[in-house]
C-alpha cells in the first residue's frame, strides 16, 4: 500500500518506520503545511498540528485521497470536513487516540459512567502529556468527557479536567469518581508512541478499500 505521511514529528517518524516494516511504501511526507502532495497514494495519515490539520485534510479529500487523522485541537471544523467528504464521496476517519488499549479504555469509561449515573459521586478527569503537546485538554480527555456526558446526566462543561504538560511522558488519563466514603478510578497510561502509530497504520490498511466517514470503533468492531 502507498502511504502519505502528514506531519513528520516524533509520531510521523514512527508511523514511517512501522509502515515500512509492514511492507508498505511511503508516497510522500509533508513536514509543514505545504502543497507537495503526491496523488499516487492510497491513504494519507495525518499527525500534524492543530493549525494545519484542517487544511491538509481538505487538501487530501479534494485530491481524492483517503485520509485518517489523529491530530487533535481542530475539531471545531470537523463538520466542515465531514460535509466536504460527503460531497466528494471521499473517505475520512478521525480518532482522538489510535491505541487499541486506549479505545478499550473508552469503552470501560462509558460502562463505568452508566453504572455511576444514579449514584452520589463526583467525577473528574486527569490527563498528563509531554511538554510539546499543543492542545490542552487532550483530545482523548475530551472524548472521555463527551462519553460520560452521553451515558449519564452530567454535562460536558460540568466535568472538571485537569491537564498537566511535563517532561517527555507519553500520556496518562485517569477518571475518578469520588464520594465522602470512597473513590473509584480507572487509568490508561501509554508506555511509548508505538501503540498509537501501529494503530494508525493498521487503520490505514483497514480503510484502504472503503468509502465514507468512519471512526476507530468501526475498525475495532467495538459497537
Amino acid at each position: 500500500m502507498k502511504i502519505g505521511i502528514i506531519g513528520y514529528g516524533k509520531m510521523g517518524k514512527i508511523v514511517e518506520k512501522i509502515a515500512l516494516e509492514r511492507g508498505h511504501t511511503i508516497s510522500f511526507i509533508l513536514k509543514t503545511n505545504d502543497c507537495k502532495i503526491n496523488k499516487d497514494v492510497d491513504v494519507a495519515i495525518d499527525f500534524s498540528t492543530p493549525n494545519s490539520a484542517f487544511d491538509n485534510i481538505i487538501k487530501c479529500l479534494s485530491n481524492n485521497i483517503k485520509i485518517i487523522s489523529g491530530t487533535t485541537g481542530w475539531l471545531d471544523k470537523i463538520e466542515q470536513v465531514n460535509l466536504k467528504c460527503k460531497s466528494l464521496n471521499g473517505t475520512f476517519l478521525y480518532a482522538s487516540n489510535f491505541s487499541l488499549g486506549a479505545n478499550i479504555f473508552f469503552e470501560l469509561n462509558k460502562k463505568l459512567s452508566k453504572l455511576m449515573s444514579n449514584l452520589k459521586y463526583n467525577v473528574s478527569i486527569f490527563e498528563k502529556h509531554h511538554i510539546h503537546k499543543l492542545d490542552k485538554p487532550s483530545g482523548t480527555a475530551i472524548t472521555l468527557a463527551k462519553d460520560i456526558e452521553s451515558t449519564s446526566n452530567l454535562l460536558f462543561k460540568d466535568i472538571p479536567i485537569e491537564s498537566i504538560r511535563e517532561n517527555e511522558i507519553n500520556g496518562k488519563h485517569s477518571i475518578t469518581y469520588e464520594s465522602t466514603e470512597d473513590s473509584i478510578s480507572i487509568t490508561h497510561k501509554a508506555k511509548n508512541r508505538i501503540g498509537f502509530a501501529l494503530g494508525a497504520v493498521i487503520t490505514a490498511e483497514w480503510i484502504n478499500d472503503k468509502e465514507g466517514i468512519y471512526n476507530i470503533k468501526d475498525m475495532l468492531k467495538l459497537g
